[in-house]
């Protein structure tokens, strides 16, 4: 039987970052209670306040995708992206040493990390209703409108759904006439 938690990101704890450029909210990570050395996934949204390095995590895949605010330009290692379009993931390697310099104010991102041998995480965002493939862990992270996920209450903006144990495949439905945007990620086996 699926286990679903519900969480909404403003009553998730802000952690400040140890170089005092921003803060982070973690939403979920696998095994419960994993530290950053020893998730096997992690799902959180981060406030970008100030230029700085992006920490490195070795053996890692990164995802990342603008919430909110002006974005951030990502340099370093082969790298050289603007992530200034809100919801549209880039993929990198956690290994990368990468600078991040802010593109005007304050913005917010959200971010997918799995230990390459042994997750994966598919990251889609939606605007229209969709049957979404059963996974074995994931995320749903409503970013606005109100969205409809079978007999859970409904998700406003900022609210989603976390599960670790096997979800079915599901129909996830916004409500008419306003714009909707929701973050689906599943996390598979490597």
């Amino acid at each position: 039987m699926t286990t679903l938690r519900r969480f909404d990101l403003a009553q998730l704890p802000a952690t400040p970052w140890k170089n005092g450029g921003g803060h982070t909210r973690e939403i979920a990570c696998w095994p419960p209670g994993a530290g950053l050395e020893d998730f096997g996934w992690r799902c959180s949204a981060a406030s970008i306040a100030s230029d700085g390095p992006f920490s490195a995590f070795p053996g890692v895949d990164r995802q990342i995708l603008l919430l909110d605010g002006d974005g951030v330009h990502l340099q370093g290692e082969n790298i050289d992206h603007r992530l200034a379009t809100p919801l549209q993931p880039f993929a990198f390697a956690g290994e990368s040493a990468l600078g991040c310099t802010l593109l005007g104010g304050a913005s917010t991102d959200f971010n997918v990390m799995t230990r390459r041998d042994r997750w994966r995480a598919e990251v889609a965002v939606h605007a229209q209703g969709v049957r979404l493939a059963g996974s074995p862990h994931g995320l749903l992270l409503a970013v606005s409108g109100r969205w409809r996920t079978g007999t859970a209450a409904p998700l406003a903006a900022g609210q989603g759904l976390c599960w670790t144990d096997a979800m079915a495949p599901a129909e996830v439905v916004p409500d008419e006439g306003a714009e909707a945007r929701l973050i689906a990620v599943r996390l598979l086996p490597a």
